[in-house]
């Protein structure tokens, strides 16, 4: 009975291509864009969380100053160096620590110059950083002690200031101070910010101190919680230590801030998820519309099929079979624009991942769910002209010109 009526279902679409085509357009465009938001969306998750997690394992930032919007920080004591070794003594729960201080300045190599950041900071930087080396070396003890002028580049830098050239062994001009280029970093790409991690240069903190900035200022410290242990533990035991260090009062509010990658990475995809449900929704409106849709040329069908329908009945066929005629027809339809919409959208998906460079996430759920809610469409929709086809009078529909 249900193969009879597919077949027939079948004919009747083939007999009206272009009219059955625009039917389910509805469907094609609400299946298509309900799958096309949540792949793209999943994508921008994924890519957040993998962008943070490039910034270090476990990181934590410790920042002087009281965070008051983006890029904006209440005035507070730089760090010192104390407050490093305190951390290293007092909180077992960290894995590194690196004290870091930075500055914008201008690089030079034969004739040309380029803008950046040179970093002043320890071994540890790259361990807190999970930052591996391309090629070179880290900083040895010595010059680490010594404050030799020595330096390791991020890949932003060697291609803006070497091109092809190799920078190992090279000397470069950091505003006036000549330094050694001993290493460079394996490339990182950008933040979810923005910014370029790449474009850096790191050299001994003393160096920086001494070279560089002309003081003994630590301008945030960078710290790896151990792998087992609780960031927000870890959190908590360096705000009370900093209060502490700082002489903070039980009534007075902290002059630092301390920054959990992994809060931050799951408040930056919490975002991104709710505004993809959002675009969800908002694109799951197209089923509806396709739905009336269906609803209105299965109406029209039937008047259109009223003798065919009459001559039916009066040879004995039953109201249950004209029923699931019409009903099978109205899926069918919904379940052509749900396969054509799933198609299109995996293409459409696919080129604007990589137009905008997000990963491409194929989510089976997601696909499953729409093909099901564009079935279910046409069941919901296709009943009301289902029905009143199959409680047509026979001896009515016979006489219908």
């Amino acid at each position: 009975m249900i193969g009879n009526a597919l077949m027939q279902a079948l004919r009747a679409i083939r007999r009206n291509v272009l009219r059955s085509f625009l039917t389910i357009l509805g469907i094609v465009i609400g299946v298509a864009a309900v799958i096309i938001m949540v792949t793209l969306g999943g994508g921008a998750t994924v890519q957040v969380t993998q962008q943070i997690a490039s910034l270090g394992s476990n990181l934590l930032m410790v920042r002087p100053g009281q965070r008051l919007g983006p890029g904006l920080r209440s005035p507070a004591a730089a760090f010192t160096i104390r407050d490093v070794e305190a951390m290293r003594k007092q909180l077992p729960g960290l894995a590194a620590v690196a004290p870091t201080a930075s500055k914008g300045v201008t690089l030079v190599y034969g004739n040309t110059n380029y803008s950046s950041t040179v970093s002043g900071t320890e071994n540890a930087f790259f361990t807190v950083r999970n930052w591996t080396l391309a090629a070179g070396r880290e900083f040895t003890p010595a010059e680490l002690r010594g404050g030799s002028a020595v330096c390791i580049v991020g890949d932003t830098v060697r291609r803006e200031l070497f091109g092809g050239q190799q920078p190992l062994g090279a000397k470069i001009r950091i505003d006036k101070v000549s330094c050694d280029v001993i290493g460079l970093l394996e490339p990182k790409g950008q933040t979810s910010m923005g910014t370029d991690q790449d474009d850096l240069v790191v050299m001994p903190l003393r160096a920086f101190w001494r070279r560089i900035a002309g003081n003994q200022d630590v301008n945030f410290i960078q710290v790896s919680a151990r792998q087992g242990v609780d960031t927000q533990r870890v959190k908590r035991d360096i705000e009370l230590l900093m209060r502490e260090r700082r002489h903070i009062s039980r009534t007075q509010d902290d002059d630092f801030t301390v920054l959990d990658m992994k809060e931050i990475a799951k408040t930056l995809s919490g975002a991104t998820q709710v505004l993809t449900a959002l675009l969800s929704a908002v694109a799951a409106v197209s089923l509806l519309v396709g739905g009336i849709g269906i609803m209105n040329i299965m109406l029209v069908s039937v008047t259109e099929r009223t003798r065919e329908i009459g001559i039916r009945l009066a040879i004995g066929a039953l109201e249950r079979d004209v029923l699931l005629q019409f009903l099978v027809e109205a899926v069918v339809l919904s379940s052509l624009g749900g396969i054509v919409g799933i198609v299109l959208a995996i293409a459409v998906s696919i080129g604007a991942a990589s137009a905008l460079r997000l990963p491409f996430i194929f989510n089976g759920g997601i696909v499953a769910l729409a093909f099901f809610f564009s079935a279910a469409v046409g069941v919901v929709f296709g009943y009301f002209p289902a029905r009143k086809a199959a409680r047509l009078d026979p001896i009515d529909a016979l006489r219908y010109e």
